[in-house]
């Protein structure tokens, strides 16, 4: 078992939940052992990005980045599954780019034609 720390963006998504959506979040961080690190593939897979080795834990509709860092587990990033910032982060795409870009009313409308 590992020390979990949560990254301010990990804790802030974590706070909008509901208490009862907020456990299964924090009991599938809590349960990652070395062991299931490197077992788990169906779960749990492996980034790298910017010389850091990111592991992803699916958990119903969430995301879960963390790496492993002096022992601990930090939780950087928690987001939700099939959305732009999931994709961003797995195509190792700058976040700043992808800031920018959900801000762009183009980007949106450019979405909405594809629907037509």
């Amino acid at each position: 078992m590992y020390q979990v720390n949560f990254s301010s963006q990990s804790m802030a998504e974590i706070n909008k939940l509901p208490m009862v959506e907020q456990m299964p979040l924090v009991e599938a961080i809590s349960a990652i052992t070395p062991d299931r690190i490197k077992t788990d593939r169906t779960l749990i897979g492996t980034i790298h990005r910017a010389g850091t080795e990111f592991h992803r834990l699916r958990v119903g509709d969430f995301r879960i980045y963390f790496e492993i860092r002096d022992e601990a587990l930090f939780c950087n990033y928690i987001l939700h599954k099939h959305t732009l910032a999931d994709f961003v982060f797995r195509m190792k795409l700058p976040f700043t780019e992808e800031q920018q870009i959900e801000q762009d009313q183009t980007f949106w409308q450019y979405l909405d034609s594809l629907k037509k």
